[in-house]
């Protein structure tokens, strides 16, 4: 199996916290760009279905940092569980991804 060279990955946060998280992470050049956007996620979680607001983070980054961001996602989040789910990017315009191989060497 070929892995991919670059993933987007997708993590949900408190309000407040996910901006913490972003900037840390592109500050440690584990992602080039981290977006954040307001989400309502409904889970269940200990048994009972909620629904809450959370902050999405739409994070790019090369795969071969995936474990390094892993582990600096979970060093600062306040989830027990956090949602940390890497999607393979299979194309896209080379200049920026070259750009995300520069801001992640």
């Amino acid at each position: 199996m070929v892995l991919p060279e670059y993933v987007v990955v997708f993590c949900t946060a408190p309000a407040g916290e996910a901006e913490t998280i972003a900037k840390a992470l592109v500050d440690a050049r584990l992602a080039a760009c981290v977006n954040v956007t307001d989400v309502r996620s409904c889970f269940r979680w200990e048994g009972t279905v909620s629904s809450e607001p959370e902050q999405l983070l739409v994070i790019k980054t090369q795969h071969r940092l995936l474990d390094a961001l892993i582990a600096g996602i979970k060093g600062l989040h306040s989830y027990d569980l956090p949602e940390i789910v890497a999607l393979p990017i299979v194309g896209g315009y080379a200049p920026y991804l070259d750009w995300v191989r520069e801001e992640t060497a």
